[in-house]
């Protein structure tokens, strides 16, 4: 049988390979860095992603390294108020059966990739950068900037947000920029004020940014995210930040604010972008996956968890279906709105988090007397166990 080709070696792509290969095809997935690895630093993970965590048989090497923390809190990061709070820890498993963690996003792909290497119908291959396909009735080539090509029975686009994929299936053009900026950092917990040194994910929301702030590896580390409304532009994100430029938009912060972003000496800085959610991720053995199929602002906390999603399910549906194009596209159908969904909401959320004025007024006495259990109903369409065809009930 020819292998089922990915291209791209991140969290998507790496899950893909191992969901397909636990469910009994050969792959060959393709990064085109030298080595395998992961930029970045925090990552949270909602109930609904430890679901896949079990299906990849991974669970207990990610909760190894996670942190359950035991509350969301959003604060005022002007007048420095409570602004809303949702516990988490048991009331979390007791409602969805899976807790709420965050953990180092080198560690979920540490993770993924060495059980990727263990499984014998995987081949990692490194410094293989995609151009482009072709595909006939039989199967799909795939060919590489230097000239060589990898022939297989279709092709997952894992390759990002950029995705060269994408721009053959779909072709419509670069993502949307949205405006904002995020600042990233981690601190060692040593370096933390002792007040702030708490086992929660706490976001400071101030008029067009935030501050967003939980543990890392065991407790062992601080993750920090500053995000702001900026029209600067620079593709990739892993750019070296301007301190200056962060310290003018988080003028008049709270100190507590403050105090986190000052003990940071090296920052490093990504341009937010997604696209409108779509269909046509599919063109008969091809389909895109994670950030090639629906890149979404972080404000919901799902990118790496819906392309742990579609991994599966992908999966899923390959076993169920003897055709691939008809596999392929009932994978789209099963996963479009859902990861459309998340897409859109994710731009509401920034909204909330960025409100000014009188906005932002109406935003704290909405919130305000939100009970708990409220709170989480509201979040039960994500958090809740995600079913398609071919998942166990």
């Amino acid at each position: 049988m020819d292998p089922l080709l990915v291209a791209g070696g991140g969290i998507g792509g790496l899950g893909a390979a191992l969901a397909l290969a636990r469910a009994g095809y050969p792959v060959r997935l393709f990064e085109r860095s030298a080595e395998f690895r992961e930029l970045g630093a925090g990552i949270q993970l909602g109930p609904n992603v430890f679901h896949m965590f079990d299906r990849l048989g991974i669970r207990e090497a990610i909760e190894a390294d996670a942190v359950q923390p035991d509350a969301l809190v959003m604060r005022c990061a002007i007048h420095g108020h409570e602004i809303t709070r949702v516990p988490l820890g048991e009331a979390m498993v007791a409602r969805f059966g899976n807790p709420y963690a965050v953990t180092h996003r080198a560690d979920l792909h540490a993770t993924l990739l060495h059980a990727c290497e263990a499984e014998p119908g995987i081949a990692l291959e490194t410094g293989r950068s995609v151009a482009g396909f072709r595909q006939d009735a039989a199967g799909v080539t795939l060919r590489f900037e230097d000239g060589a090509e990898a022939r297989g029975t279709a092709l997952i686009g894992a390759d990002g947000l950029w995705s060269r994929i994408r721009q053959q299936v779909v072709g419509d053009g670069p993502p949307v920029v949205s405006g904002h900026i995020a600042y990233r950092a981690v601190l060692p917990m040593a370096q933390v004020p002792e007040a702030l040194r708490q086992a929660r994910v706490v976001l400071w929301a101030g008029p067009r940014l935030h501050l967003v702030h939980y543990p890392l590896r065991r407790g062992e580390l601080m993750n920090l995210v500053a995000v702001f409304h900026s029209d600067h532009y620079e593709e990739g994100w892993d750019q070296a930040g301007d301190t200056a430029l962060l310290w003018r938009h988080f003028e008049g912060t709270r100190p507590e604010v403050r105090a986190m972003l000052e003990r940071i000496e090296t920052w490093r800085f990504w341009v937010l972008c997604d696209r409108e959610p779509n269909r046509g991720w599919t063109q008969g053995r091809v389909t895109l996956l994670g950030d090639a199929a629906h890149p979404m602002l972080q404000y919901l906390a799902q990118g790496a968890n819906m392309a742990l999603e579609d991994a599966v399910c992908l999966a899923d549906q390959l076993r169920l279906q003897d055709d691939i194009p008809t596999a392929l596209s009932a994978y789209e159908d099963l996963r479009v709105l859902r990861a459309g969904r998340v897409q859109a909401m994710a731009r509401v959320y920034g909204e909330i988090y960025h409100a000014a004025g009188v906005r932002a007024e109406l935003r704290d006495i909405m919130l305000a007397d939100r009970d708990p259990v409220a709170a989480r109903e509201a979040m039960a369409w994500l958090y809740e166990k995600p079913l398609w065809p071919g998942a166990p009930a």
